[in-house]
């Protein structure tokens, strides 16, 4: 059985929960307000695919492929990155609901997550040097023993980031966000 090859196709409000997304690489194509919540989209290769408007919330996407596929006003509550295909894995987020998502030990340097809410996200042992987190909300996200050298957090509001517990060296805040690095020493900042 050969896996099926969809080329630069739009998909447009397709309830994946009702209609079973098929398996195979998907390259160049385009999902617009489509729903994979809860949907088991695993083993599928997403190649510089764009979402839009899309549901991903608690999807299941074990062994799936995302290289170069860009989120934009996507919700992706729950969803386990880290059980990814991690060869060639590149990322972007513009405007996309990440709480609860987990980036467990990947390695996506340069990533961008632009405005984007990342509440309680697990970046543990990720590599995410230079990644961008330009207005970005982190509230109760989770960086324990994360390499974010020369990442962008000047814009990013309500982290708590342990300078002693991660890699920060080059890495940019901004003097009003500065309070999220020294939140572990329960000081007061007026």
């Amino acid at each position: 059985m050969t896996d099926n090859y969809f080329d630069s196709e739009t998909y447009s409000k397709i309830d994946f929960t009702k209609k079973q997304i098929k398996k195979g690489e998907y390259d160049n194509c385009t999902f617009d307000n489509c729903n994979f919540e809860n949907v088991h989209a695993s083993n599928i290769q997403f190649v510089e695919c764009e979402f839009i408007n899309c549901n991903f919330s608690n999807a299941i996407v074990k062994n799936s492929a995302f290289k170069d596929v860009q989120f934009v006003n996507c919700k992706l509550i729950g969803v386990k990155f880290n059980e990814c295909d991690v060869f060639l894995l590149q990322l972007s987020f513009n405007n996309c609901q990440l709480n609860y998502a987990s980036f467990y030990q990947l390695k996506i340097p340069k990533t961008q997550f632009i405005n984007c809410n990342l509440e309680e996200a697990d970046f543990t042992e990720a590599q995410l040097q230079e990644v961008i987190f330009d207005g970005s909300s982190l509230k109760s996200t989770i960086f324990e023993a994360t390499n974010l050298e020369k990442s962008d957090f000047t814009s990013a509001n309500h982290f708590s980031i342990d300078p002693d517990a991660n890699r920060l060296k080059g890495a940019k805040f901004s003097k009003e966000n500065l309070i999220g690095l020294l939140h572990k020493y329960k000081i007061i900042i007026e």
